[in-house]
């Protein structure tokens, strides 16, 4: 098979790469960690200038792209220069949602730049799970009261909407009654909070809140499968980050085993050392081929598609972790060094794993799956 990028993606790619390299420093990205919304406007303007965010959608939705293979270019870029600009959040999921229950207006909006949906979906108790849903939606009058909590609701700060998904009936765990509700930023209380490997994220407190008719998206307790869909996507997206973290963590141990001097030669010389980063190349490779491979299979049936997501992410979360592991050791003690660029590569690479499912929830889903 040819796995070559097409003349419009290698453009992309080639574009985006340089815009990165020049705009995503040390300094943007502290000073976007201590801004009180945890992102950089810059960039985020800059990013939808470029059309990067319409990348994310298809030509029926407004955008360029929208398959599997442009959402991993776009985030294996993203993830080289360990940039935390809330795309998948908000152009992924939020975006990819309201666009496939046909939210146009606001979707060309997102596309833009000027319209920034937060995604509200995990709670306190679901962990993993993306059909745990607690919070309610009750018809009162002409609208819907939302009740419930929603936790890591990840940009909230950042955002000017937030989409909110909630029973309107049924049990927590039936996928039958989850809708989706959006809602201005300002019409929600939250508190928020720092991240580990940078940006912001918001609890959200839904005490009783009133909300107009007009803010159910899409048909009630219809949001199930456009839902798991819109998950597989962000499975992809985020896997292609950690790959492309993968690369930039692999560039720079291998540069450090060229210059540090042992025994007046570089450790790079020392045939351990090489056998352990000729592992590191393997395994990436490996990672690399299974992001190919979950974004050729995005438009398959659900069991095929599901399984496929839950191969991957199990495999970048074990070559992850190995990637982590290795460079650190690889470094000595400057690989935990706040202010070299090692550190906060290796901090979005482990949260990684923690996100949309472990290694252990995947494992154990696959074999479900298979099973079934």
């Amino acid at each position: 098979m040819n796995f070559d990028l097409t003349d419009e993606r290698q453009m992309l790619q080639d574009g985006l790469r340089r815009y990165l390299r020049e705009t995503v420093t040390a300094d943007l990205l502290a000073s976007a960690t201590g801004s009180d919304i945890g992102q950089s406007e810059v960039l985020w303007n800059g990013l939808a200038e470029m059309g990067v965010i319409g990348a994310l959608f298809t030509e029926d939705q407004g955008g360029f792209g929208g398959a599997g293979f442009d959402l991993a270019l776009v985030f294996e870029e993203l993830g080289r220069v360990g940039a935390f600009e809330p795309l998948l959040e908000m152009g992924v999921l939020a975006g990819g949602l309201l666009a496939e229950l046909g939210q146009e207006g606001i979707v060309e909006d997102i596309i833009g730049g000027t319209v920034r949906v937060a995604f509200a979906h995990a709670e306190p108790a679901s962990r993993y799970d993306l059909s745990h849903v607690d919070a309610t939606a009750t018809a009162s009058g002409d609208g819907w009261t939302l009740t419930g909590r929603k936790s890591v609701v990840i940009a909230l700060p950042f955002a000017t909407h937030v989409l909110i998904s909630a029973r309107t009936g049924g049990s927590t765990g039936d996928t039958s009654v989850i809708s989706l509700f959006l809602l201005p930023v300002d019409a929600v209380s939250f508190r928020d909070y720092p991240l580990n490997g940078g940006g912001r994220a918001g609890e959200l407190d839904l005490d009783g809140v009133s909300v107009p008719k007009a803010a159910l998206i899409g048909s009630e307790g219809n949001a199930w499968d456009a839902l798991e869909r819109a998950n597989a996507r962000a499975v992809t997206a985020i896997s292609a980050e950690a790959l492309g973290l993968m690369e930039s963590i692999r560039t720079l141990t291998t540069e450090y085993l060229q210059t540090r001097q042992q025994f007046g030669r570089p450790i790079g010389k020392f045939q351990a050392l090489q056998h352990r980063m000729a592992d590191v190349l393997i395994e990436i490779e490996q990672a690399r081929s299974a992001v190919i491979n979950l974004a050729g299979h995005l438009e398959a049936d659900r069991v095929t598609r599901e399984r496929h997501v839950s191969a991957t992410k199990n495999l970048i979360g074990r070559v992850g972790r190995l990637v982590v592991e290795e460079s650190i050791q690889m470094h000595g003690g400057i690989g935990m060094t706040e202010e070299y660029a090692l550190a906060h590569l290796v901090k979005r690479l482990t949260m990684i794993d923690h996100r949309f499912g472990d290694t252990d929830y995947h494992l154990e889903r696959f074999i479900r799956l298979s099973a079934a």
